[in-house]
């Protein structure tokens, strides 16, 4: 049964034949599908569709290394924090619901699996004397300037920095940090002003006033 939009356009062209000829037919044809939206994707995987999420792993792959990436020391433990973010997609795809982007709940997933892992490696540090992971430079990072990023968004409040990094690294909008982090849109905006002023303050210093680093562009973004 068609729609009423399908019957408009077929009314209208009824009443308004167009002749189509051998080169626009070509061109209709070539023309390319508009990529499907990551919440169609995940509606698609809750319907069964396993080719679904495989096109949102690879969207979100290299994104979400990233976010842990930035987070954690260790490569190889970033790696397997991502891919648990997106076991727990597949566990829990039936619950999915388009409340929000599914980024912003991508993110809010792997945020949850980060502080479970930070509080495992607190009572380890407690109780077996392993040191917590910390946003320190990697060993094998030889550039300076990611060096003293690092560094000096390690000295910051844990959610300054954490607001920081959603916004600058991730891209994430005002109100997506907020529903992630669980806060007033207004106080991701006065915690992120701060966090933007505490790390120019740090990294003040005259080796890195040169740096590339400018978080100010950002702040046109809404």
């Amino acid at each position: 049964m068609q729609d009423a939009s399908q019957v408009l356009v077929l009314d209208s062209e009824a009443a308004h034949p167009t002749p189509m000829n051998d080169t626009s037919r070509s061109a209709s044809a070539e023309m390319p599908e508009a990529p499907e939206s990551d919440e169609q994707l995940i509606a698609a995987f809750a319907r069964g569709s396993s080719d679904a999420f495989n096109l949102l792993f690879l969207r979100y792959k290299q994104p979400l290394f990233g976010f842990f990436r930035r987070r954690v020391n260790d490569p190889s433990l970033a790696e397997e924090l991502t891919q648990e973010s997106f076991l727990a997609v597949l566990r829990a795809s039936s619950r999915y619901k388009p409340s929000a982007l599914f980024r912003t709940y991508l993110y809010a997933i792997g945020y949850k699996i980060l502080r479970a892992h930070r509080r495992k490696a607190a009572f380890r540090a407690t109780f077996l004397g392993a040191q917590p992971d910390r946003h320190e430079p990697a060993a094998e990072s030889g550039i300076a300037v990611e060096v003293s990023i690092r560094q000096a968004l390690g000295k910051l409040a844990p959610m300054d920095c954490e607001v920081l990094m959603l916004r600058e690294f991730e891209d994430l909008s005002y109100a997506e940090i907020a529903q992630l982090l669980g806060l007033p849109l207004n106080t991701v905006r006065s915690r992120l002003f701060r966090a933007r002023m505490a790390l120019r303050g740090l990294l003040a210093a005259p080796a890195l006033k040169s740096s590339a680093w400018q978080p100010a562009e950002s702040e046109k973004r809404p």
